[in-house]
C-alpha cells in the first residue's frame, strides 16, 4: 500500500495560503503576523506532516516564546535598574543604558533558557519549534509586530514596558497557532488515501 493526495501539494499549498490571507489583512488592529505563522506552518512538514507532530511543536514552541518573553521582562527590570535615559561612558565607546540592560539580560537569560533545555524533553526532540518560538518572539519584538494588539489597552505608564512585552508575546504565540492549524489543514485537503502499489 502507498499514500496518494486526491488534491495534489501545489494546489492545496495555495488553497491553505489563500485561507491565511485574512488572518494578516482582514483583523485590522488585531492581524497576524502572517510570516511567523507560515514558518511554524513548515515546521509542521519538517516534523513529519502528521498531527502527531502538533504534539511536539505546540508545547515545544510555546516554551520558547515563554522563555523569551522572561527574558524581555528581565530586560525591562535592567532598565529600571539602570535608570532610564542615563549615558554610561566606558571611554571607548558610549552605551546608552538600555543598550547596556539589553546585552546583560539577554546573556544572562539565553544562558538560562539554553541551558534548560536539558531538563526539559520536549524542546530536545522539538528543538526547531522551540528556537522558532524564540526567534518569532524576538522578530515581532524588534519589529513592532505586536503594536496593533497593544494600543486599545490602557496600561500605567509604569507597567506600560511590561505590558508590551507580555503583548509581543500574545502575538507570537497566536501567530505561531495559526501556523500550525496551517499546517494541519494543508494536509488534510490533500485527503490522502491508501492505494495499492502499482508494479
Amino acid at each position: 500500500m502507498e499514500t496518494k493526495n486526491t488534491i495534489p501539494l501545489w494546489l492545496a499549498v495555495a488553497i491553505t495560503v489563500c485561507v491565511a490571507l485574512p488572518f494578516g489583512i482582514w483583523l485590522d488592529k488585531l492581524n497576524l503576523p502572517l510570516w511567523a505563522a507560515f514558518i511554524v506552518w513548515a515546521e509542521y512538514f519538517v516534523l513529519g506532516s502528521k498531527p502527531a507532530a502538533l504534539k511536539i511543536m505546540v508545547p515545544a514552541y510555546t516554551l520558547g516564546v515563554a522563555g523569551v518573553m522572561l527574558i524581555g521582562l528581565l530586560y525591562q527590570v535592567f532598565v529600571k535598574i539602570l535608570g532610564d535615559g542615563k549615558v554610561l561612558d566606558f571611554g571607548l565607546q558610549t552605551l546608552t543604558n538600555n543598550n547596556v540592560a539589553l546585552f546583560v539580560s539577554f546573556f544572562i537569560g539565553f544562558c538560562a533558557l539554553i541551558y534548560a533545555m536539558k531538563y526539559l524533553p520536549v524542546t530536545q526532540v522539538g528543538s526547531l519549534p522551540f528556537f522558532n518560538g524564540i526567534t518569532m518572539f524576538l522578530a515581532c519584538y524588534f519589529t513592532g509586530t505586536f503594536l496593533g494588539w497593544f494600543k486599545d489597552f490602557n496600561v500605567s505608564a509604569d507597567m506600560l514596558p511590561y505590558a508590551i512585552v507580555i503583548f509581543c508575546a500574545i502575538t507570537a504565540f497566536v501567530g505561531g497557532m495559526l501556523g500550525a492549524a496551517l499546517g494541519w489543514f494543508n494536509v488534510a485537503i490533500m485527503f490522502p488515501r491508501e492505494v495499492e502499489k502499482t508494479a
